[in-house]
């Protein structure tokens, strides 16, 4: 064997296991592509239109949690979306942040109405009957505690803090920790809207 070819077949080799299948991208958030939960949902948006998962095809869906007398999470983590928006430019038009009530009771559309576009104009607040708002909850593997407070309000809840983010095709995708900055949820939706 020639010298220059003892370096060539080792390089070759090298170049050609590059030419698998590609990395897949390495997102900040959880990566829940493949999840066998997180289907689907059938809420009224504040005009009483059902909405579903499909009503939304072509966008990076963003599906939070929460209820409009949150006292802290909530109006915080709706403020941090809104950051988002921001930092994805044009891209935000390609975003879909959906708010799902877990207080039914007290959030009426009405109220919803009132609070969810204040963080933004394009989002959406979404709500269900009491058992659909379980239904929903058990299908993401959510939780959402009432605990009885004194005063007016008379209770709060417990809830999950995360987002559930969907890809433009539909799939559950990503799973974005609370704790999560604006910068990284941009960097991880592009990465979507780039894919879709």
């Amino acid at each position: 064997m020639h010298r220059r070819e003892f370096f060539t077949l080792p390089l070759i080799a090298v170049l050609l296991a590059g030419c698998g299948k590609p990395a897949a991208p390495a997102y900040q958030a959880t990566d829940l592509t493949g999840a066998s939960f997180g289907r689907d949902f059938a809420l009224a948006d504040t005009t009483g239109r059902r909405r579903v998962l499909a009503d939304f095809r072509g966008k990076v869906v963003i599906l939070f949690f929460g209820y409009v007398s949150c006292p802290d999470v909530c109006p915080t983590t709706l403020s941090k979306l809104a950051e988002v928006m921001k930092l994805l430019g044009p891209q935000a038009a390609r975003v879909q942040v959906l708010f799902v009530t877990v207080d039914p009771e007290r959030d009426t559309a009405e109220r919803l109405h009132e609070f969810v576009p204040w963080f933004h104009p394009d989002f959406v607040a979404l709500r269900g009957t009491p058992e659909e708002t379980r239904q929903v909850l058990a299908e993401f593997r959510t939780t959402a505690i009432r605990r009885p407070v004194e005063g007016s309000m008379g209770y709060v809840i417990d809830h999950s803090a995360a987002c559930y983010v969907f890809d433009p095709e539909g799939r559950l995708r990503l799973y974005v920790k609370d704790e999560q900055s604006a910068a990284d949820i941009a960097a991880d939706l592009r990465l979507l809207i780039g894919a879709g």
